[in-house]
């Protein structure tokens, strides 16, 4: 398969989603980027996990548009740069969003508690049961 029939068939699958979810393309990029964003923010849940998350969405939304790019190229209708770098913009607003606040979305672990749960205390707890 070469890459104008992958290009060819990934737009196809995207018209397809769009027409059977009934939502604008913008609103699709959205969703995805949103959704992705999320799914890997959940598994990677350790250190790293919402730049992880972030450059993941980055990596589908200009894979996505390079895509794009290559169907238009076969189809000789090229859209203007504008038309892609909005359709990057609309995928990665809401992950960058959550990047940027995702240090204050996240539970700080309490010096208090973390000491209580392990060290001495600990030790004094099991020896004493």
């Amino acid at each position: 398969m070469t890459l104008i029939e992958i290009a060819s068939l990934f737009g196809e699958r995207k018209a397809s989603l769009v027409e059977l979810s009934g939502l604008d393309k913008d609103a699709l990029h959205i969703y995805f980027g949103l959704a992705l964003f999320l799914l890997i923010r959940l598994f990677w849940r350790w250190r790293g996990g919402w730049v992880v998350a972030w450059l993941t969405v980055l990596a589908m939304a200009v894979g996505g548009e390079w895509l794009d790019m290559t169907r238009e190229m076969g189809d000789a209708t090229i859209q203007p740069d504008a038309a892609h770098w909005h359709d990057i913009w609309n995928t990665m607003f809401w992950p960058t969003v959550l990047l940027l606040i995702g240090r204050w979305l996240q539970p700080q672990a309490n010096d208090a508690v973390m000491s209580e749960m392990s060290g001495e205390g600990a030790e004094r707890r099991f020896e004493q049961a």
